[in-house]
């Protein structure tokens, strides 16, 4: 038997944050060391963190992170096992996406990214080249200071693996295992027993599944030991990486590390018996027939022995099984975490928001309650990195901490009711009750003498006197009267975080928690800089059915019942003036129900339509219920609001990315704010194709 104890693990590693990076790595080698493994793998690009985007281009974050590991080789972190260290390096003129691998205070080999991730959220063709001499292990000339230090002038470079005595080795970095053609498969056939894959992998609703079957598939035929490891934590931007680093045999999880987690460091480890690789090989007639016809991949030979024999006191790692969260718990639980790490890292001391008693306002409001319970809890566990922080934010005296989330919640968390003439008791009621069972510290306030004196002020100026439409006013006047409600409630908001926490003696501002959802962002249904312009959101790229089911687990699970409540209220903006025979409603005001712009977003983003190939996809979809002319409507009167209210996607507030049809302009969806908003083209098109499926048709 050749036993072998490899060790992965979650990292909250923040972008440029080398010494917080550093000390991560170290702590993760110290546990991994006391574990007994032989092998430690840490997430892709650990030293600067993942995040760095154009500090890339800075020759400062590749001269810091060889600064950073030759600290982790002078010392004796890499003395008796093999560390695979994620960093920038450059070769040549070129900078590279690498996987250091380390051992005994020597650089065995640098194995950069052959395949870059470059769709969604990613750029690395901005930053990184691919490493295409495939076959080539190159001689990379160490930097001079690392070189001295550790008595090494040069390493291999490039594409291959590591053979000790017992076992070999290879690294693979993220995307590659998503790749068409993976390089596992060739290095498999080749003879590697152990991949070790760094990885940068971001949280999506529903999406961890996928991850673990290409983690379980890319051994599953071929055999051998799949490690893996992730970032946990926002690192400094929109994404929360998820972590469930791993372990894998033979197609089987053998050990996972927490998806959700405040833990800044966290390592798992597997024993396992590499002659099951063997084995497993040895049965499948197809492996050995194609290993024969496979081109050599280079190797590093490296004298020592990873492996230890039988110990009838240590056992085996088995398969286990994964318990997947449900959506509506991602919501409670990625947001809160993601929300953790932007507070603690800010400066700030807390929360603000404007609690309408709107489901999304709600929402936001119990994920805020999340958090602090996953804060108490955290500490009840014995995090000192989270006490610390959370003793800090919330102002506590010597030697308390919080042990009750609520109470910890009314430290950090104002609420707000900003009411007007249109606001309804229900939400006013509803903002109140949700407020006392989150904890939140709550202001009820009415702001109708702060709009009055704007509407004179507008009569003075042009002797006109602006009317709601109910009243009698234009469909201008009515959008106008809307807007400066909801923009005023925005300069209260800001105006308050800034204040509140003075007058409750608190040392530092708070931030101010935004609620738009992505459906309305897609279809422009909010006021640019109202309420939905704050410093960060944690709905921004959720749809609205996501929202409402997580409310109703809410209500059960995190202990706020009033959720329920709001989930069954119509939503409504509440700008307008409530009348006997009309009450404004969301879904009335957009001419669109939410449910259909969660399928128009999908279309348009994840599945790339335009205008045309959206109409013959939804023909099809939708020919039950609607006509082709009544689909051509649907859709032309999509795609005019998409247009005239794109702009309002260059100034939205930083969100917590969740859904593959994000709307948000700046880093996923990058298409133009300016529209021919007739679309005249594609819409005469359309047109075409009614009149030719409706004289089929007759």
């Amino acid at each position: 038997m050749r036993i072998l104890k490899v060790a992965t693990c979650n990292l909250t590693q923040w972008a440029m944050e080398f010494d917080n990076n550093l000390k991560n790595i170290k702590e993760s080698i110290r546990q991994a060391k006391e574990a007994g493994a032989a092998i430690r793998l840490g997430p892709e690009l650990e030293v600067s963190g993942y995040g760095c985007e154009d500090h890339f281009l800075e020759l400062d974050t590749v001269t810091h992170s060889w600064e950073c590991l030759k600290e982790l080789l002078v010392g004796d972190w890499t003395d008796g096992i093999l560390c695979s260290i994620g960093m920038a390096v450059i070769n040549g003129s070129e900078r590279y996406n690498c996987q250091v691998l380390c051992m005994d205070r020597k650089i065995i080999m640098i194995r950069p990214k052959l395949r870059l991730a470059n769709d969604g959220n990613y750029r690395e063709f901005r930053w990184f080249k691919a490493w295409k001499q495939k076959y080539q292990l190159v001689d990379f000339q160490l930097p001079t200071d690392v070189a001295e230090a550790i008595s090494q002038t040069s390493t291999p470079f490039g594409y291959g693996y590591v053979q000790f005595l017992d076992a070999a080795v290879a690294a693979e970095v993220c995307e590659e295992l998503f790749s068409p053609v993976p390089p596992h498969t060739e290095l498999a056939l080749n003879g590697v027993e152990v991949f070790l894959n760094a990885s940068g992998s971001h949280h999506q609703l529903r999406k961890l599944n996928l991850r673990v079957r290409a983690l379980e598939s890319a051994t599953q035929s071929l055999g051998g030991v799949y490690v893996y490891s992730n970032h946990q934590g926002c690192d400094g931007g929109r994404l929360y990486y998820d972590g469930c680093s791993c372990v894998v045999l033979n197609g089987d999880v053998i050990s996972l590390a927490s998806q959700f987690s405040l833990k800044d460091v966290e390592v798992v480890t597997a024993q396992v018996d590499l002659d099951k690789v063997t084995s497993l090989r040895g049965s499948v007639i197809s492996f050995q027939q194609q290993s024969k016809g496979v081109p050599t991949v280079k190797s590093v030979q490296v004298p020592v022995n990873l492996c230890q024999s039988i110990d009838r006191k240590v056992s085996l790692s088995s398969p286990i099984k994964i318990n997947y969260h449900c959506p509506e718990e991602e919501i409670a639980l990625g947001p809160a975490c993601w929300l953790w790490d932007y507070l603690r890292r800010s400066g700030a001391s807390g929360f603000l928001l404007p609690l309408s008693g709107g489901a999304d306002s709600s929402s936001v409001s119990a994920i805020v309650g999340s958090m602090c319970q996953l804060v108490v809890k955290e500490i009840a566990s014995g995090n000192e990195q989270v006490k610390a922080d959370a003793v800090r934010m919330g102002c506590y005296s010597d030697g308390q901490y919080p042990t009750d989330p609520k109470e910890f919640v009314g430290r950090i968390f104002y609420t707000l009711f900003l009411g007007t003439e249109n606001s309804s008791q229900d939400t006013r009621n509803l903002s109140k009750k949700l407020a006392a069972e989150v904890g939140s510290k709550h202001y009820n306030l009415t702001i109708d003498s702060m709009i009055s004196p704007l509407v004179t002020f507008f009569q003075a100026l042009t002797g006109k006197l602006p009317r709601f439409a109910v009243d009698g006013g234009s469909e201008v006047e009515n959008l106008a009267l809307q807007n400066i409600q909801a923009r005023i409630r925005m300069v209260i908001a800001f105006f308050l975080a800034s204040l509140l926490p003075w007058v409750n003696n608190k040392p530092r501002y708070h931030l101010v928690l935004s609620t738009s959802n992505v459906d309305e962002s897609l279809r422009g249904h909010l006021t640019k800089y109202d309420c939905s312009s704050a410093d960060l959101n944690p709905l921004g790229s959720m749809n609205k059915t996501d929202i409402w089911a997580f409310m109703r687990w809410g209500a059960v699970n995190l202990g706020y019942p009033t959720l329920a409540q709001v989930a069954d209220s119509p939503p409504s903006a509440e700008l307008e003036p409530i009348r006997p025979d009309y009450r404004q409603t969301d879904e009335l005001d957009m001419g669109m129900t939410y449910e259909e712009l969660s399928v128009y977003g999908k279309l348009r983003k994840t599945f790339r339509c335009g205008p045309f190939s959206m109409f013959k996809n939804l023909c099809v979809e939708w020919s039950a219920k609607c006509s082709p002319s009544e689909v051509a409507e649907k859709v032309k009167l999509f795609f005019y609001y998409y247009s005239v209210n794109r702009h309002k996607m260059t100034t939205l507030t930083p969100s917590y990315y969740v859904e593959s049809y994000s709307a948000e302009d700046n880093r996923y969806d990058l298409r133009q704010f300016l529209y021919n908003i007739s679309w005249p083209f594609q819409f005469r098109k359309i047109d075409e194709l009614v009149q030719k499926l409706e004289e089929n048709k007759s």
